[in-house]
């Protein structure tokens, strides 16, 4: 693990993911790279006539002025959490986030994004959506989102769902490489509907690969609802990470973005560590 970026907008919910991104970097022995994007507003040049380059210049010091202004703050929090050693780098870019998280993933060979989320109307939002889904196809690092308003506590339980394919037992390796670094234990979870087709025989040889693991556990759970069942399973668990795949793509955006309030109190607390096929 070499780099982490953090994009951020100098929010609560910006400072909250920050302060993850910390404590991961202390445990990957990671340095972070701080992302803050700005956009150019469209300007009809038939009104009137316009030097771009000027106004790209005025908005593009405007923004490095906010951003040289704000940055102390996050310096500061991580201070108070004995985490200024931590080595941190800045980028300022204009245009699309998520086009400018793809660039600078390439540019700085990125090895995870830590961001903060406020939800149905955030970022996750945003980055699953309709005009940029196809963009989680793309993005070839983890993806840990914050919820707005989770406090960092101790990593103790890393839940990990599976549906005992192939391709998830490399990322169980990566979320074990995660857990260990944490000192956390790992709680696999199969949710077994009436129409699997998964075998025991098929479940016995996929675990065979992680007999040797003192710290992991699996879970094989009957139950026709799968979102209600790793709902309950992170509260029941005292689950302080999800781990998902995103290849379960359209579950994957119903289950995070539903506004269902109750069902909003169990797993919007639960930052969700997504790995990407």
């Amino acid at each position: 693990m070499k780099k982490i970026l953090v994009p951020v907008d100098f929010s609560e919910t910006s400072d909250n993911a920050f302060v993850y991104a910390l404590e991961m970097a202390k445990r990957l022995k990671a340095e972070l790279v701080l992302l803050h994007t700005f956009e150019i507003p469209v300007v009809d040049s038939q009104a009137m006539p316009i030097n771009y380059a000027t106004i790209y210049d005025t908005i593009e010091l405007a923004n490095l002025e906010h951003f040289k202004e704000r940055l102390p703050k996050l310096h500061a929090i991580a201070e108070s959490r004995n985490l200024n050693h931590i080595q941190m780098s800045h980028i300022m870019m204009d245009g699309d986030l998520l086009v400018a998280i793809k660039k600078v993933i390439a540019q700085e060979n990125i090895d995870l994004v830590v961001m903060g989320t406020n939800g149905a109307e955030g970022w996750w939002y945003s980055f699953i959506g309709t005009n940029t889904g196809s963009v989680i196809a793309n993005v070839s690092v983890p993806v840990l989102s914050v919820p707005a308003g989770v406090q960092f506590q101790k990593i103790d339980t890393i839940a990990f769902t599976t549906r005992f394919r192939k391709k998830d037992i490399e990322a169980l390796i990566k979320v074990l490489f995660y857990a260990k670094r944490f000192h956390a234990k790992v709680k696999c979870l199969y949710v077994k509907t009436p129409d699997s087709d998964v075998t025991d025989d098929t479940i016995r040889r996929w675990q065979s690969h992680f007999e040797d693991e003192e710290n992991l556990q699996f879970f094989i759970i009957p139950n026709a609802d799968v979102k209600e069942t790793i709902e309950d399973f992170l509260v029941s668990q005292e689950v302080d990470m999800l781990a998902m795949l995103t290849y379960k793509r359209n579950f994957f955006i119903e289950l995070f973005t539903t506004t269902t309030t109750q069902k909003l109190s169990y797993h919007l607390q639960t930052p969700i560590l997504a790995f990407h096929e």
